[in-house]
């Protein structure tokens, strides 16, 4: 168990972590959760690779252009409720956290530095990944992107974060893995640290405007790394 905190970073700046495909391994429960409601509404042959394209986009927001693409007639609300639905089963029953990433947050809740999350998953997938990893325990504050007006590649819900946190922009920094979560973060007025998830995306201009890239994604990734940047990385 981790000790009290300390305050040995006190002008450290704020992290704002996205959720999925950051912090924790969620894509294939999503992607196997789309699978399965698309072909219950007539839409069968949804792939991994097709998956990919819309990872870092809110789930609402991928349902409403599958909905298109695929002339699905039930409205967004019956698609994004029978998804959830679906997914939360899934990562309820199994949700792998990134190993350097859970010994970055403990490393940061030991510090004392003040740490959020900024998804766009619904608050109801937030709540149930975070409690069923234990890292609800360190990540007491996190946004979704249904309580925002719009979701990345837009910053709110990043400025949200930042509100709830009571930091300023300015002086927080973002770990994403999708490029439109990186080009959020900077519309935000953040720093970013990218972890790419498909790493062969990671020459996206988002990423590399990044002022920390991972280049090889999580498996270059070490929670000593982002620390050392991080502490060196003090608001102006």
């Amino acid at each position: 168990m981790l000790g009290a905190m300390s305050t040995r970073c006190p002008s450290a700046p704020s992290v704002v972590f996205d959720l999925d495909g950051t912090l924790v391994d969620s894509e294939p429960n999503y992607y196997e959760a789309g699978r399965r409601v698309l072909a219950r509404y007539g839409a069968p042959g949804f792939t991994w690779q097709h998956h990919t394209r819309f990872i870092g986009i809110s789930t609402r927001e991928t349902l409403t252009a599958l909905r298109v693409e695929y002339g699905i007639e039930a409205p967004v609300d019956e698609l994004l409720a029978a998804q959830d639905a679906v997914y939360l089963e899934l990562a309820r029953a199994s949700t792998e956290v990134f190993p350097e990433m859970r010994k970055f947050v403990e490393r940061l809740h030991q510090e004392g530095i003040t740490m959020a999350v900024a998804s766009g998953s619904s608050r109801a997938a937030i709540e149930a990944v975070l409690a069923g990893t234990g890292l609800g325990a360190y990540l007491t504050a996190y946004v979704s992107a249904d309580e925002v007006a719009h979701g990345k590649p837009e910053p709110d819900v990043f400025l949200e974060a930042a509100r709830r946190l009571g930091a300023a922009p300015g002086d927080c920094v973002v770990l994403e893995d999708a490029a439109p979560g990186a080009a959020a973060a900077h519309a935000a007025g953040m720093r970013c640290i990218a972890v790419p998830y498909v790493a062969s995306t990671a020459a996206d201009p988002a990423f590399t405007a990044a002022e920390l890239l991972f280049r090889g994604g999580r498996s270059e990734f070490t929670a000593q790394a982002a620390y050392d940047w991080l502490v060196g990385a003090r608001p102006s």
